[in-house]
C-alpha cells in the first residue's frame, strides 16, 4: 500500500511539473534521484512529439505495439489526453525510449555529501564531495565507460575494459580499487589493487598496487608509493602531499561549502598534511597556521586569508 501512495504522489508530481506548476529543482527536492532523470526522459519524449505526429502509419503502430507489449495496456498518442496518461503510466512510457534511443545518467554530489554508485555489473563507485559523474546505463553491458569531474574511487568487477574518462586522461582497467582526482589542470590516479592503466596525451603508465601518478598545472608526471589501503577522504579526511594551496582551498570549500578568499596570499604554496570533514574551525586551523596564514569570516560562509 505503502509503495502505491507513493507512485501516486510521483504521478501528481510529474503531472504539476508537466503543466509548468513545479521548476526542475521544486520535483528534484520531492523525488527519488531515479525517479528525477526517468521525468527528464518523459519530457524528452514530449519535445519529440511532433516528430511522431508526423510519423508513417506502419511507425506508429510499431510504437504502439511496443508500448502495449510492457503492460498489456494502451496509451494513445493522438489524443489530447496523451499528457496525462503519461502522467499516470510513467513505467509504460519507457517502452518509447526503446525506440527513439536513450539517455545518460548524472550522479553529483553537493557539498561536504558523499555517495555510493552501484552499477550494472556489481561494481561500486564512491564519490566525493561537489563531483559529478556520467554513463550510458542502457549500453553498460558493451560498454563501461564512464565520465568523471572530481574525485571518486572505484571498485571494478572483473569482466570487460572499465574506463573513466576525464578532460585530463583516462583510466583504463579490466578489475580493480583505484581512486581519481581530476579538477581543472590536477589530475591523480591512486591504485590500491589489482593494475591500472593511466592514459594522457603525452604518455601513458601502468600502476600496481600502492602506485600513484600525478600531474599538475601541465607539468611533468610525478610517482610515488602510498601506504594506504583505501583512499583517506573515505573515512573523513582529506590528505595531500606536496599540493598547491589552491587545490586544498577547492576541498575545503567543496566540503564545508564555504568561500574562501585567497587573493592576498601566494596559493601556490605547497602543502602537505590533512584536514578534517568534521568541523570547519578545526580544519582551517590545520591548514592555515602551519603555513602561517591567517584566516577570519567576514560574512558567514565566507572565509578570508592574509599572511601575517
Amino acid at each position: 500500500m505503502k509503495n502505491k501512495e507513493l507512485h501516486n504522489e510521483n504521478d501528481t508530481f510529474l503531472a504539476q511539473w508537466l503543466a509548468g506548476e513545479l521548476s526542475d529543482t521544486e520535483l528534484k527536492a520531492m523525488v527519488s534521484e531515479t525517479d528525477f532523470n526517468a521525468f527528464l526522459k518523459i519530457r524528452k519524449g514530449l519535445d519529440v512529439y511532433d516528430d511522431l505526429e508526423a510519423s508513417t502509419d506502419t511507425s506508429f503502430a510499431k510504437i504502439q505495439e511496443k508500448i502495449t507489449s510492457k503492460k498489456g495496456r494502451v496509451i494513445s498518442l493522438k489524443t489530447n489526453t496523451w499528457l496525462i496518461s503519461i502522467a499516470a503510466s510513467v513505467v509504460l512510457f519507457f517502452g518509447l525510449f526503446s525506440i527513439l534511443g536513450n539517455e545518460n545518467i548524472t550522479v553529483e554530489t553537493n557539498y561536504g555529501e558523499q555517495k555510493t554508485i552501484a552499477l550494472l555489473d556489481g561494481s561500486e563507485v564512491i564519490m566525493n564531495s561537489k563531483s559529478t559523474l556520467t554513463y550510458d546505463e542502457d549500453d553498460w553491458e558493451n560498454n563501461r565507460k564512464l565520465h568523471l569531474n572530481g574525485e571518486a574511487y572505484f571498485k571494478v568487477k572483473k569482466g570487460s575494459t572499465f574506463t573513466v574518462v576525464t578532460d585530463n586522461g583516462e583510466v583504463q582497467v579490466l578489475g580493480t580499487q583505484f581512486n581519481v582526482n581530476t579538477i581543472n589542470d590536477l589530475f591523480e590516479v591512486v591504485c590500491f589493487e589489482g593494475k591500472v592503466s593511466v592514459l594522457t596525451k603525452e604518455e601513458s603508465h601502468i600502476l600496481l598496487p600502492t602506485n600513484s601518478v600525478r600531474r599538475i598545472n601541465g607539468n611533468a608526471i610525478e610517482k610515488w608509493d602510498v601506504s594506504d589501503s583505501n583512499p583517506s577522504w573515505i573515512n573523513g579526511e582529506s590528505s595531500f602531499k606536496s599540493v598547491p594551496l589552491k587545490y586544498v582551498v577547492s576541498a575545503l570549500e567543496s566540503n564545508y561549502n564555504i568561500e574562501i578568499h585567497d587573493d592576498t596570499i601566494d596559493n601556490n604554496l605547497l602543502y602537505t598534511g590533512s584536514f578534517t570533514h568534521k568541523n570547519l574551525n578545526t580544519a582551517l586551523k590545520t591548514v592555515f597556521k602551519s603555513l602561517q596564514i591567517q584566516y577570519f569570516e567576514k560574512e558567514k560562509g565566507h572565509i578570508y586569508l592574509s599572511i601575517k
